[in-house]
């Protein structure tokens, strides 16, 4: 279940025609589907929802709209439920908790002392393809 309930008026759908191959089929039919939702304009979030929306999707938005497409079926049906599902999974990962804390840990020695002597050993071994100065 999604912690966000958006309702259908604030979903806007848009369909065209898919590329690649498709037979006879494929200049007749708008397959291709784009899902947009103002995160900025709906009322079905908090403010507080709203703001980690906005943070955490801000890369994906396009002046406060989230957009999806979907064009892996032939119908335009099954591409619009693939839409609805990667619009779901993309808001519910975004109003996730975050996770526990990073907890600083440090190299042990031996693991210190193993990638030095990696180090040098990959430089040495650059060091003897290098051209001899010339005399």
């Amino acid at each position: 279940m999604s912690p966000v309930d958006i309702p259908p008026a604030e979903l806007r759908w848009r369909f065209s025609r898919s590329s690649g191959p498709g037979g006879q089929h494929v200049n007749t039919s708008d397959s291709r589907v784009e899902l947009s939702w103002s995160v900025i304009d709906s009322l079905a979030v908090s403010d507080e929802q709203r703001a980690r929306l906005l943070a955490r999707l801000g890369s994906r938005l396009r002046a406060g709209v989230l957009t999806v497409s979907a064009s892996e079926e032939r119908s335009q049906l099954r591409n619009r439920e693939i839409a609805t599902r990667r619009l779901t999974a993309l808001v519910d990962a975004a109003l996730a908790p975050d996770g526990p804390p990073r907890r600083a840990t440090k190299a042990t020695r031996g693991a210190h002392r193993r990638r030095l002597a990696a180090k040098q050993l990959r430089s040495r071994t650059k060091q003897q393809r290098r051209r001899p100065p010339a005399e």
